[in-house]
């Protein structure tokens, strides 16, 4: 987990919201993620999406099989849709996502048995840490917006 929080960070760097996953088989990490949404302009750009095409393509192969997933926060519908299609053994998450979790916050969809793949899932991994990361993200963009809608505008300035 510590692995997927350092790609989390690479992507705080970015301005990005700070989600890293990483994918691992037989201890070796093959894949490797970071939310790149605001860079890329695209709405699939989640960590977990980059972290699983690296994987797939470092295999040379769609099926996940035998490989395990962390990941800093619980995926989405998206990404947990994604993990069951790639076959994903096992998934490890930090924080729970309460408005957009789909791995036991608003549903579970990477245990429902009418899949024809389950995941395995422990959920919590080092999650005070992957929870904080994301609380300080967003405290520190909430000044930073608030600080900018309090600045004066250049033209309002020059008519005094």
């Amino acid at each position: 987990m510590r692995l997927a929080i350092a790609e989390a960070k690479k992507a705080e760097a970015l301005g990005e919201v700070p989600i890293g996953a990483i994918v691992v088989k037989d201890g070796q990490v093959i894949g490797r993620g970071y939310n790149l949404r605001e860079q890329s302009n695209d709405a699939t750009s989640h960590a977990e999406m980059q972290a699983i095409r690296e994987a797939n393509a470092y295999l040379d192969n769609w099926r996940l099989m035998d490989c395990d997933m962390y990941v800093t926060l619980e995926p989405c519908p998206m990404c947990s849709g994604a993990i069951i299609l790639s076959r994903i053994r096992h998934l490890y998450f930090g924080a729970y996502d309460p408005k957009a979790g789909t791995v036991g916050s608003l549903m579970n969809l990477v245990t429902d048995e009418r899949f024809n793949h389950q995941v395995e899932v422990t959920s919590g991994l080092l999650g005070t840490a992957c929870s904080e990361m994301l609380t300080s993200f967003f405290r520190k963009l909430r000044k930073q917006r608030k600080r900018a809608s309090r600045k004066p505008r250049k033209e309002e300035n020059n008519l005094h």
